[in-house]
């Protein structure tokens, strides 16, 4: 199996699954002398971690996180640095009824007729589980930019019908993590758990956004033609269980535009080029230009829900699922730090690559 690694310079490799003795990986590239904060570590898992509130699966992971090499008195040695994250608390036998069928949404199908032979527990590695390991790469990523001081929050701004309608820059990101929405707002938090809770009583899911802002990151980050940030930013988002939709600055909403209104004009502060606007998202020709870079991730519903549904079996009959097992009815408040630690690794790679774009 391929695509198990993402990244060049600043790269992860993750291995492990659902119901498996432990998930894992390890980390390329990371400088030398860089402190890790394990402390921060534990913070970040526990963010993503289930459980965590009553709109969640109520799976009980520690997800604590065993760092096995690459650390040494409290910093990185800039050799590989490997983690460990043991799962405690599967019980498999949920899913002995799907042994013989294929979940409607899922990836049971396909692994099936790629690989002859799939891990029908959780589905094993196609699981979300594995995003974990991911988390906890990100946030040594983040630990690596804190010293460039770039700064990288989301938030969830979309679950199901209910929006925040305004601006990020109208937000407090800081108060993201005191709302089981992840929606920094009071009222409509609550508007999106009653309706998470009123879905998730009829035995069905609900999907979401999140908008991320990358804060700092500077003039000149990315690379043209295939490797544009956008297109790598696009390429981790993507990568994430669940994602059907990328889109940075205007986005979609761009097609509705003209270019006199899109194109972000240039104006001068002090002898230096700056943005009018931010339209663009904070990316030009696949680089940087230093505005606030802002995306947006769309989030499916998720698959497994307590509805009949109609699938078939190993021998092809026709048969009726009703799914049981401990799922989350809206996965979107559990990601935001998913979305974040991706954004992270994008980032620090192109940290890594930007040091020897030219002689300085």
């Amino acid at each position: 199996m391929g695509g198990n690694s993402f990244g060049d310079l600043f790269r992860i490799t993750t291995f492990g699954e659902s119901h498996g003795s432990a998930i894992g990986g390890v980390l390329d590239g990371c400088p030398a002398g860089l402190p890790i904060d394990e402390a921060f570590i534990t913070r970040e898992m526990s963010r993503r971690k289930p459980g965590q509130s009553a709109i969640s699966s109520p799976r009980k992971e520690d997800d604590t996180v065993e760092i096995l090499s690459g650390v040494f008195e409290g910093k990185s040695t800039g050799t590989p640095i490997a983690i460990l994250i043991r799962n405690k608390d599967q019980i498999s036998s949920d899913y002995n009824a799907l042994k013989e069928v294929y979940r409607p949404g899922h990836a049971d199908f396909v692994y099936q007729e790629k690989y002859g032979i799939r891990d029908y527990r959780g589905g094993g590695r196609s699981s979300a589980r594995e995003t974990a390991v991911r988390v906890a790469f990100g946030s040594i990523a983040k630990m690596f930019l804190s010293t460039k001081e770039i700064r990288i929050q989301a938030y969830v701004d979309q679950i199901g019908t209910v929006k925040i309608g305004r601006p990020y820059n109208e937000l407090n990101l800081d108060e993201v993590d005191n709302f089981s929405t992840r929606m920094p707002d009071a009222d409509i938090s609550e508007k999106a758990e009653n309706l998470i809770q009123s879905v998730r009583a009829e035995g069905d899911s609900l999907g979401g956004a999140i908008t991320c802002i990358i804060r700092g990151a500077g003039i000149g980050l990315g690379e043209p033609v295939f490797d544009k940030r956008q297109a790598v930013l696009g390429h981790a988002m993507l990568s994430i269980n669940a994602v059907r939709g990328f889109e940075i600055g205007e986005g979609v909403q761009s097609i509705e535009k003209r270019g006199s209104e899109m194109n972000d004009q240039i104006g001068a502060d002090s002898g230096k080029a700056q943005m009018m606007s931010n339209n663009s998202g904070g990316i030009q020709g696949g680089i940087s230009n230093g505005e606030d870079i802002v995306f947006r991730v769309a989030f499916k519903p998720v698959s497994t829900i307590e509805k009949a549904q109609q699938t078939v079996n190993h021998s092809g009959e026709q048969v009726t699922l009703q799914a049981k097992g401990r799922h989350d009815p809206c996965v979107v408040p559990r990601a935001v730090p998913i979305v974040e630690a991706m954004a992270a690794l994008v980032i620090a790679d192109f940290v890594m690559k930007s040091q020897n774009d030219r002689i300085k």
